[in-house]
């Protein structure tokens, strides 16, 4: 499906050649292959560690029974939503899921969109006025960027990865070099994730709250975050960083997924919390759900969600209510653990470590950290990751290569997400054939055999001819 196909169209309108000649040149570079086409669904006997259904409600039918028990309490609900918000579809149902939801993570308010790419980037785009700023961190999600393409802010300023220092003199220089940030009459959005779903690091946000609360004591420095790869699998109940850190009242604007841990449909919930100079307790901030509703486009121009994809974000967040998150939670986090174990006290591990073949971050002092994430990356040289990717499909696990443009160069990966249904045998597995694939390249390096590319890399190029 894959291979070039510019020549065999000279027969078409040049509408469809020129567009055939285009995907051409992306066509000859293996990455494109691993990462930007689309997937097959493979079936449940594989070992897969590729899919966002973190705590497999979706792969146990969870979700799909408490989904259907909720359609069975509304027998005669409205298939469509007919209309956006500002037209005719702010429903009573849709009105009071999203207070159920505001309620779980300890808001006020709370306003569904049925596409998370779209809520991500409409709300970046909707909130800053003109002369406000963005700072935000230097490897933030795609959506996010998109949103501040289209935003009125007036500056853009990126600070490193995680690094509070940095972020400081980001906020610093925006302070000195204008008074209407001094003086609070203009904001500054902290953009950051609770979870990067490419590094699985947690975000250190208590930090960045304090060098933002220190600078700007005014609170027109705020911080949005997208708690997509958090919700379901961090905090009491899975409610998400901010919860488990206790900071709901020092967050702007929360995000959190729908369609990845709580196995539901595509969309993100966003919640709106905002300090209160007269109390300790938070407030919702309407303001933000106002301007949204009557300023954000995706709002605007888009239908409101349907009466099913509602109620399976209420089913999902029953799940949640009644526990069953954190018997998922639990189960992941033993997993990884060990896997991290096994891998690293394997005999190859500390050469392919040396050597640059294998290399996982997360594994320094995973003892030590008190929660880890699902998500763990597997980082080796430019190419090998495709070397590797073919290794474990060839016995049977599912995990996906990452290339550049998807991460920095240099930083080439095989993405491992673990499940609450990928038991200890399977994450055992799953390190000893990382290890095999480890042994065969440090082989080849060595000369210690004739063949310049590991085997499965053969048999899937030899698949092409």
């Amino acid at each position: 499906d894959h291979k070039p196909r510019a020549t065999a169209m000279k027969d078409q309108p040049a509408f469809y050649r020129n567009l055939e000649q285009a995907m051409d040149i992306s066509r000859t570079d293996p990455g494109f292959h691993a990462s930007h086409v689309a997937k097959p669904r493979w079936d449940d006997s594989v070992l897969y560690f590729t899919s966002s259904d973190f705590l497999s409600f979706s792969r146990s039918g969870r979700i799909r029974e408490a989904f259907l028990e909720e359609l069975g309490r509304h027998e005669n609900f409205r298939l469509s939503a007919s209309g956006s918000r500002v037209q005719y579809s702010n429903y009573d149902y849709l009105i009071q899921v999203e207070q159920e939801l505001a309620d779980f993570h300890g808001a006020e308010a709370a306003y569904i969109a049925h596409s998370g790419f779209m809520a991500n980037a409409g709300t970046v785009a909707a909130v800053p006025l003109p002369g406000d700023a963005f700072a935000y961190d230097a490897v933030l999600h795609t959506s996010t960027h998109e949103g501040m393409k289209l935003s009125l802010a007036l500056h853009q300023l990126s600070f490193r990865h995680n690094d509070a220092d940095s972020l400081r003199e980001v906020l610093s220089s925006l302070k000195e070099s204008y008074t209407a940030f001094a003086s609070g009459s203009s904001s500054i959005l902290i953009a950051v994730e609770s979870v990067y779903s490419m590094d699985g690091d947690i975000y250190p946000l208590n930090e960045l709250v304090q060098v933002a609360k220190e600078l700007f004591p005014l609170g027109n420095a705020q911080f949005i975050i997208d708690e997509a790869h958090s919700s379901g699998v961090i905090g009491p109940r899975g409610a998400g960083l901010v919860n488990m850190l206790g900071l709901e009242k020092e967050i702007a604007i929360s995000i959190h997924m729908f369609s990845k841990a709580l196995g539901s449909t595509g969309g993100k919930l966003t919640l709106f919390g905002l300090n209160s100079a007269q109390s300790g307790v938070f407030l919702c901030n309407k303001t933000i759900r106002d301007l949204l509703i009557s300023n954000a486009r995706f709002a605007i121009y888009s239908g409101a969600p349907s009466f099913p994809m509602v109620a399976s974000m209420r089913a999902g967040y029953r799940l949640l209510e009644n526990g069953e998150a954190e018997k998922g939670m639990e189960k992941v986090q033993n997993s990884v653990r060990h896997f991290l174990k096994t891998i690293t006290a394997h005999p190859i591990w500390d050469e392919a470590v040396e050597e640059g073949i294998l290399n996982i971050p997360l594994a320094e002092d995973y003892e030590s950290i008190e929660h880890l994430t699902h998500i763990v990356p597997v980082l080796t040289r430019p190419k090998h990751e495709l070397y590797l990717f073919f290794h474990l499909m060839i016995n049977n696990i599912n995990a996906y290569a990452v290339s550049f443009p998807m991460v920095p160069k240099g930083k080439s990966r095989v993405r491992l997400v673990f499940h609450a249904h990928n038991g200890l045998d399977q994450a055992e597995t799953l390190a000893n054939v990382n290890c095999e694939w480890a042994q065969e390249m440090l082989d080849i390096e060595a000369n210690k055999t004739e063949n310049v590319l590991p085997s499965a890399a053969r048999q899937v190029y030899a698949m092409k001819t």
